[in-house]
């Protein structure tokens, strides 16, 4: 039994004795009230290297459009933006991540990575999304590539690769606002989110936020991970803050359009 953990398997693998990490609740992001968590961040540990994981389910499949997830400077639609993205929009796309911007081409649709090979259409299951980047490296090769993609501890082979530059700095920016749930305010899509974090100066592992369990993926504790200036761990587990930072670096994000009913019950590891 593989994949993303979905209302039949929640009968077989929910309870406190099979998960050695609880996520106990999520934050849904709704569209029509442009749910937002937001944050300036400051001078970066490293402008070249991080890491990005978290949980999301979706509320409805194939959405058309291009959706962010955690954007920089608006998103890829600003000029100098990037962003993390679901896209629903040209042929082949059908709801695959994909990391807008980090080419360097001043943004718009071509991304380091389009439209990944991968599609999430179960809107009863979660989904782990696991990114990292190294852009001091060379090549894009496999699992060693300065952009690398997991869902669900499945690598994701990309039906583009455009590399990005040397040394490119496209999102781990001081002064920069950073976005989660909606970037430039046209750009977003009802989902939950659980368990985010961000990692400043690590290229780091999928295996380092979770792990195969009969058959299924499941998440493991990412709180002793280093997490640099600019990293942050949010739990959603303060339903009057949700943007509260739990990394230890007071990170904490200002949200807007999230009120206490936000907060859910719904989460990888308990179900709804």
């Amino acid at each position: 039994m593989s994949g993303p953990i979905g209302s039949s398997q929640l009968m077989y693998a929910t309870g406190s004795s099979f998960y050695t990490h609880q996520i106990e609740q999520s934050c849904r992001f709704d569209e029509a009230a442009s749910s937002r968590l937001s944050r300036e961040f400051d001078a970066p540990s490293s402008a070249t290297k991080l890491s990005v994981s978290f949980w999301m389910k979706l509320v409805e499949p194939e959405v058309d459009g291009y959706h962010q997830i955690f954007s920089a400077s608006g998103g890829y639609g600003a000029g100098s933006g990037a962003s993390i993205s679901m896209t629903n929009s040209g042929v082949g796309a059908d709801d695959s991540m994909t990391w807008y911007g980090l080419t360097g081409d001043g943004g718009g649709n071509n991304g380091a990575n389009n439209a990944g090979a991968r599609k999430l259409k179960d809107i009863t299951s979660w989904y782990h999304i696991h990114w990292k980047v190294d852009t001091g490296k060379s090549g894009m090769s496999g699992n060693n590539a300065k952009v690398v993609q997991h869902i669900n501890g499945a690598n994701v082979v990309f039906t583009e690769t455009n590399e990005p530059t040397g040394n490119l700095n496209r999102f781990n920016i001081d002064g920069t606002v950073h976005s989660i749930g909606n970037g430039n305010g046209n750009n977003q899509r009802s989902i939950y989110l659980a368990e985010f974090v961000f990692l400043d100066g690590q290229y780091e592992d999928y295996t380092s936020f979770g792990e195969t369990k009969n058959g299924i993926w499941i998440p493991k504790d990412p709180s002793g991970l280093t997490f640099g200036n600019n990293g942050f761990y949010l739990k959603f587990q303060n339903s009057a803050a949700l943007g509260d930072d739990s990394s230890g670096n007071n990170n904490d994000f200002t949200a807007a359009g999230l009120g206490a009913d936000h907060k859910t019950l719904d989460s990888p590891t308990f179900g709804e």
